[in-house]
């Protein structure tokens, strides 16, 4: 009777398992590479920036996450910046546009509001847009009804675009301040050290601040965004067409 064929020899044979004596190997049929839904990419890469902020969102991280490579991922996405792009797309069309007052000062104000609030709710894009130049194309739409409306107030174009990058850096302000309070009111034992560490000896020199000291918390907690906010506004629209009025004087 002849022996049984050892498992093992054919394939110790040619090098591959399945192929025969003297013949050809049997080439290995490569993986096909997993797909990629540019949605999960979003998903993911959001995730982390809700979770754990920009500093930790990286193409290799997203890339594990997914399960894949980071060169892989490089066929999707052309870098960091790109990344940050496709996250942010879309993120102002998840909120509701508010109905806006027809008074052109009245407007400014509800879309300012508007920004702060929406920017209030979502911290990590506060985050990625300190970055520089990225945005979502969808916010514009406050940035133009900013200006529209600062030149319905009687402030040049120029005077206008001026004005919005004031009130931006208001809002953007507000929030990465409030943001880091936020942050450190998480550590129970951390020490507060302003404005405990001012004494009596300091009121030479910083005369109000020693003065105001004892209610320093309950007036920074009970800032008014709002007042705050139509108070600039108020300046802002006062200095319209003051340029052109110290030239033509």
């Amino acid at each position: 009777m002849a022996a049984e064929k050892d498992p093992g020899t054919a394939g110790e044979a040619t090098g591959e398992p399945g192929g025969e004596p003297g013949g050809e190997p049997k080439k290995r049929r490569a993986g096909r590479p997993r797909r990629l839904e540019p949605e999960t990419i979003v998903a993911t890469a959001r995730r982390i920036l809700q979770e754990e902020g920009v500093a930790a969102l990286s193409m290799r991280r997203v890339a594990k996450e997914v399960g894949t490579t980071p060169m892989a991922l490089y066929h999707h996405v052309r870098d960091k910046d790109d990344l940050l792009m496709l996250t942010l797309s879309g993120t102002a069309a998840t909120v509701p546009r508010p109905e806006l007052p027809s008074d052109p000062r009245e407007r400014l104000l509800a879309v300012t509001l508007h920004m702060h609030g929406t920017l209030a709710r979502m911290p990590w894009v506060v985050e990625v847009l300190s970055l520089g130049d990225l945005t979502d194309k969808g916010a514009l739409w406050m940035v133009e009804e900013i200006v529209g409306a600062g030149v319905a107030c009687g402030l040049t174009p120029a005077e206008a675009v001026r004005a919005y990058r004031t009130l931006w850096h208001c809002v953007y302000g507000d929030l990465v301040f409030r943001r880091a309070m936020e942050r450190r009111a998480e550590d129970p034992d951390r020490k507060r050290y302003f404005p405990g560490m001012l004494t009596d000896a300091d009121a030479a020199e910083l005369p109000h601040l020693v003065a105001l000291a004892d209610q320093w918390s309950e007036l920074t907690e009970d800032y008014d965004v709002s007042g705050q906010l139509s108070a600039v506004i108020d300046g802002l629209l006062g200095r319209a067409g003051g340029a052109g009025r110290e030239r033509a004087g």
